[in-house]
């Protein structure tokens, strides 16, 4: 693609130039990392040119690869969250106990440390969060006007006039209030797990939303977005949670599932749902280190979990524990 003509060292002259997509490395905190920026190239003779913008794009593109790699906020969310919450920029800062100023360095594009970075992700994920935040440190914000237009904004995201939370988000904060260091990966295995032990019981499934048979087992696509930034790091640990949201039947279960599932790290629950039916079954012969969207067929989790209900005489929701165990046993055999 031709644009305006730069100043090319090797010809000399003002040119025209093209600008190519390049895999670069650029070293950040005594750290090199890889990132895809664009290469500006003489038309008249190949050599690379300068071009501010296109720096300042690669600037960018490197600290994105850093954010990602590190587990750090984005800053196109640091920049949304202002507005999602109808805030500004100094009464948020203050509102989280910062220095008046450190959110608008943020929003500058400074790097926040992970501690900070933590925070504004849960700010940015979870209006509950935010409204609990808000209620408490009101008297931090300089104005009454302030408090209620924020307030006002954040009620409509919780939708509270009259609609509730899916049974899918509420048992993904408990999850992460019952669980001290649960990675992502560990919640998505947890999720399935609950779905499945929930039906063997019940014989209806606890909420709608479908898994994906992916390489390192079944996923929520949409908590994977959710919680990529983690990586294989723990996820922040809810604070509170209102248990009267579930009925005893579902809460048993899922405490059973946190108790003998929760206990094994994000790895080894990828490994026991490798060996299971309904993740082979979907991956069917698929390489093992090739993506796939499949959709894990809630029939087959069904199916399977009721036959090991049956296989593992379960009575008791806490009866999970001895299939718990003989996957862990299994999994150590083929170490």
């Amino acid at each position: 693609m031709k644009r305006d003509k730069v100043f090319c060292e090797h010809c000399r002259e003002d040119v025209e130039y093209s600008v190519l997509e390049a895999v670069q490395k650029g070293n950040l905190k005594g750290e090199e990392y890889e990132f895809i920026g664009k290469r500006t190239i003489c038309n008249e003779c190949s050599s690379d040119v300068f071009v501010a913008e296109i720096e300042d794009e690669n600037l960018k593109s490197l600290y994105d690869s850093y954010r990602k790699i590190n587990g750090i906020i984005s800053l196109e969310k640091i920049l949304e969250i202002s507005q999602k919450y109808s805030i500004g920029k100094r009464p948020l800062s203050l509102l989280l106990g910062w220095g008046e100023l450190t959110f608008t360095r943020y929003c500058d594009g400074d790097m926040p440390t992970k501690q900070y970075s933590d925070i504004l992700q849960r700010v940015y994920d979870d209006p509950e969060y935010f409204k609990k935040l808000l209620v408490e440190n009101k008297e931090r914000l300089k104005s009454a006007a302030t408090f209620e237009k924020s307030m006002k904004k954040v009620l409509e995201l919780l939708k509270e006039n009259g609609e509730t939370r899916t049974k899918f988000e509420l048992i993904i904060k408990y999850l992460l209030y019952c669980c001290e260091d649960i990675t992502p990966l560990a919640l998505q295995k947890a999720l399935y797990y609950v779905q499945g032990f929930y039906y063997a019981f019940m014989k209806a499934f606890l909420f709608d939303e479908d898994c994906e048979a992916w390489v390192h087992g079944p996923v929520y696509r949409d908590i994977y977005k959710r919680y990529a930034e983690y990586q294989i790091d723990p996820i922040y640990k809810e604070s509170d949670f209102d248990v009267s949201v579930f009925n005893d039947v579902e809460k048993a279960i899922i405490d059973s599932v946190v108790q003998y599932f929760c206990c094994y790290s994000g790895k080894m629950l990828e490994s026991f749902t490798h060996s299971e039916m309904p993740w082979l079954k979907t991956r069917d012969d698929l390489p093992a280190n090739v993506n796939s969207n499949r959709i894990i067929s809630k029939v087959d989790i069904g199916e399977y979990f009721s036959a090991v209900k049956e296989k593992y005489n379960m009575i008791r929701y806490n009866d999970i524990e001895e299939y718990a165990k003989s996957l862990f046993a299994s999994c150590l055999k083929c170490c």
